[in-house]
């Protein structure tokens, strides 16, 4: 499977408008990005999509850098093989 990070880095990228090489494990997705709730869920469902996982709803407030979003979805792609 391709690697978590990269996936999600290209999608906050195309969602964003932002440059995949200025997208680290420490981006901000507000600060940094400007992401706002509409985009927050368009990552989120191109997420889910993707890794074919399942993002609850209350997690979604809780995902607000890069690395919180690949531990998330690390973490139910292990679950969803388990």
């Amino acid at each position: 499977m391709e690697d978590v990070e990269q996936g999600i880095r290209a999608i906050v990228a195309e969602v964003s408008g932002a440059d995949e090489q200025e997208i680290t494990m420490e981006t901000k997705f507000a600060e940094d990005l400007e992401v706002d709730s509409i985009k927050a869920i368009e990552i989120t469902v191109a997420i889910e999509k993707k890794f074919k996982v399942s993002v609850r709803d209350e997690d979604v407030p809780n995902i607000m850098t890069m690395r919180q979003a690949v531990d998330l979805v690390t973490k139910l792609v292990g679950q969803a093989k388990a």
